[in-house]
C-alpha cells in the first residue's frame, strides 16, 4: 500500500528522528559547526518532552561539552545533589552502605537532580534559536530507502482506520529526506528494529538486555523534604535472583521522584514489576519520605542495560543510531542522558565533516572512530561486567562481586580479570515456565502509598485515537491463549505497567480471550522485549498519541 501512496518530500541535510537529548544535541552541534546546514527533528510526542521519562540525576558532562555556558543560558538543572545514600533493604529493616565503598565514579557530587523532559524542552529552545526545525506530533512511521541506503523517513501519516486502510480523513504524511538520517528514538524504537535487521547491526554484539523503570512524581510536605538527597536501594521486595533496585530524588518545589527498576531477565513469570514497586513504597525507609504527600505523575519506560558488549554497529548506509537507540547507558550509575548528548555530538561532527566534503548517504565510520576514542567508551568499558555479574550471581553475591570488579577495573585503567563477560540469554528467553514457580499474591493498593494500574495510567495523561490501528501487533493471534497462557501464565498481563493486556473469561470461567487495550499504552515497550514467545511488535502510533509527562 505504501508504495502506491503519493507523498510530498522535503529535503534536508540531516533528518533526526527523536527530540530526546541525543537528537537535540546532534541538531545543536550541526548548527554550531555550520549554521547553513538544514536540520529537521521529528518528535512523536505531542510536544518536546512529552515522552521523556528518566530518574533523573544528570551528569552535566555532556551538556557542558555541547553548551559550555549552560548555566548562564538557564538550563533547568535546578537542584545539585547534596547527599548520596545507598541502602540495602530487607523485609523488616535496612542497612546503609558507606559511600566510600563505591568507586569514585558512582558518587553523585557535581550532578544535578532535574526533570529530563524539561531539560529537553530547554534544549529544543536552544536548537530553534539556531534555526533547527522541530516538528512535534510527527511520528516517523517508516524508513525510506533508495537501494541499500536510508534516505529518509515517512512522518505525519494520520487517519488510518482500524483495518490499516486510509479512512475518510486520511493524510498520507510526507517524506523527510536527508543526506544523513539520525535515529534517536530511545529504547527499542520501531525504526531501529527495522534497521538492525536490514543491516545486521547486532550480529557482532552480545544479546540485548533491558530493565523496566516505573516512576512516580510526588509533592511532599516540608517536614519530609530533603532537597538534594539522592537515595538508591537494592534488595527487598525482589528476591535475590530477580535483579533491580530503586531511586528516590528530592528536588525543585518539594518534589520527590521515586521509581523502581526491575531487570527484565527475571525468570518467574508471575512477577509484576508494577506491583513490586507499589509494595516497595510501604517499606518504612521509603514511606517516611512520602507521608502526607500527593502523587502527581506516573510513567514507565524500558531501560537499555546491555552495556558496552551489546552496543550494535552504530552506522549504516545513510544513517546512524544515537543515544538509547544504540544502548549508551551506564547501568551501575543509572545514567544515560550525558552519554546520549555525547553520542549526538560525535554523530554531528561526523556528518558535518562528510557534508563539507560533498558526501551523502555513505557510512559514517568516523562516528564509531570518535566513540572509540571518547570518554564515553572508557566509562562504559570500566563498568562492562557489572550487569552480567549481577545476573549470574544474584543481588547479594553479585552486588559485592560487581563492586569489587568495578573498583579493580577502575584502578587498573580498564583491565578486568574477567575479561569481558557475556550476558547469556536475552530477556524473553530468560522467562521460566509458570508451573515451576508459585504465583505471587500482591497486597491490595491502599490508595495512599500504593495504587492500581488504571489510576496510575490516568496520571500519565495517556491518550490514543481509538479509531486508528492498534500499534501493538501480534505476529500470531493464537499464541497468547494457546501457548503463553498454559506455558507461562500469559505474563503480558503482569509485566505491562499500564493494564494494556488482559485475559478475559466467560461467566463460567471458561473460553479465555486475549484483549489488548492499546489506548492505555505508555510506550514503555516492555511487551516487545519480555514476551516469551516474541510475538508482540511495538510500533509507533500516529503522532501526538501516548503519554504526556509533566516534569518527568
Amino acid at each position: 500500500m505504501s508504495e502506491a501512496i503519493q507523498r510530498e518530500a522535503m529535503e534536508y541535510d540531516v533528518v533526526i528522528v527523536g527530540a530526546g537529548p541525543s537528537g537535540l544535541a546532534a541538531a545543536i552541534r550541526l548548527k554550531q559547526i555550520n549554521p547553513e546546514l538544514t536540520v529537521a527533528v521529528l518528535e512523536k510526542g505531542a510536544e518536546v518532552g512529552a515522552h521523556i521519562l528518566s530518574g533523573a540525576v544528570i551528569d552535566p558532562k555532556g551538556l557542558a561539552e555541547l553548551i559550555p555556558d549552560w548555566k548562564a543560558k538557564g538550563a533547568p538543572l535546578e537542584t545539585p545533589v547534596t547527599r548520596d545514600e545507598f541502602i540495602l533493604l530487607g523485609p523488616q529493616g535496612s542497612l546503609s552502605l558507606p559511600m566510600f565503598l563505591m568507586p569514585p565514579f558512582m558518587n553523585n557530587h557535581g550532578n544535578y537532580i532535574a526533570s529530563l523532559g524539561n531539560v529537553c524542552r530547554w534544549l529544543a529552545g536552544q536548537a530553534e534559536e539556531l534555526g533547527v526545525e522541530i516538528y512535534p506530533g510527527m511520528a516517523a512511521s517508516a524508513p525510506v530507502f533508495e537501494g541499500d541506503t536510508l534516505v529518509g523517513v515517512v512522518a505525519g501519516e494520520f487517519g488510518l482506520g482500524k483495518d490499516g486502510k486510509p479512512g475518510p480523513s486520511y493524510e498520507p504524511g510526507m517524506e523527510l529526506r536527508g543526506k544523513y538520517v539520525f535515529i534517536g528514538e530511545g529504547v527499542r524504537g520501531s525504526l531501529a528494529k527495522v534497521l538492525r535487521k536490514k543491516y545486521g547491526l547486532g550480529k557482532d554484539a552480545d544479546v540485548e538486555k533491558y530493565g523496566i523503570g516505573i516512576k512516580e512524581l510526588w509533592q511532599v510536605p516540608n517536614e519530609v523534604f530533603s532537597p538534594g538527597l539522592a537515595t538508591h536501594t537494592t534488595g527487598w521486595p525482589l528476591d535475590d535472583k530477580s535483579g533491580g533496585g530503586s531511586f528516590m530524588y528530592h528536588f525543585g518545589d518539594n518534589l520527590v521522584a521515586i521509581g523502581y527498576v526491575t531487570h527484565l531477565g527475571y525468570k518467574n513469570p508471575w512477577l509484576s514489576p508494577f506491583d513490586e514497586f507499589q509494595r516497595f513504597k510501604h517499606h518504612p525507609e521509603v514511606a517516611k519520605y512520602l507521608v502526607g504527600g500527593k502523587r502527581i505523575a506516573y510513567g514507565a519506560r524500558a531501560i537499555s542495560e546491555g552495556g558496552l558488549q551489546s552496543i550494535p554497529k552504530l552506522y549504516f548506509p545513510g544513517g546512524v543510531l544515537l543515544g538509547d537507540s544504540a544502548g549508551f547507558v551506564n547501568v551501575p550509575r543509572i545514567k544515560g542522558s550525558h552519554a546520549a548528548i555525547k553520542s549526538g555530538i560525535m554523530a554531528a561532527d561526523a556528518a558535518a565533516a562528510a557534508i563539507a566534503e560533498g558526501r551523502s548517504g555513505d557510512e559514517l565510520a568516523a562516528y564509531k572512530e570518535s566513540f572509540d576514542r571518547s570518554w564515553l567508551r572508557k566509562e562504559l568499558h570500566t563498568v562492562r561486567n557489572a550487569k552480567p555479574i549481577l545476573s549470574k550471581f544474584g543481588t547479594k553475591i553479585g552486588g559485592a562481586l560487581g563492586m569489587f570488579e568495578m573498583w579493580t577495573t577502575y584502578l587498573l585503567g580498564g583491565f578486568s580479570f574477567f575479561g569481558t563477560l557475556k550476558h547469556g540469554k536475552n530477556d524473553a528467553d530468560s522467562t521460566g515456565k509458570a508451573s515451576d514457580y508459585k504465583p505471587i499474591v500482591y497486597p491490595k493498593p491502599d490508595g495512599v502509598l500504593s495504587f492500581d494500574k488504571l489510576s496510575s495510567v490516568f496520571l500519565s495523561s495517556t491518550n490514543h485515537d481509538e479509531s486508528q490501528p492498534a500499534h501493538l501487533h501480534l505476529r500470531d493471534p493464537s499464541i497468547p491463549i494457546d501457548v503463553n497462557l498454559p506455558k507461562y501464565g500469559e505474563p503480558a498481563r503482569l509485566y505491562c505497567p499500564a493494564g494494556v493486556y488482559e485475559v478475559l473469561y466467560d461467566e463460567g470461567g471458561q473460553n479465555p480471550k486475549f484483549q489488548i487495550n492499546f489506548q492505555n499504552c505508555v510506550h514503555c515497550k516492555t511487551c516487545d522485549i519480555k514476551d516469551p514467545s516474541q510475538n508482540i511488535d511495538w510500533t509507533t502510533p500516529q503522532g501526538g498519541d501516548g503519554p504526556n509527562y509533566p516534569n518527568m
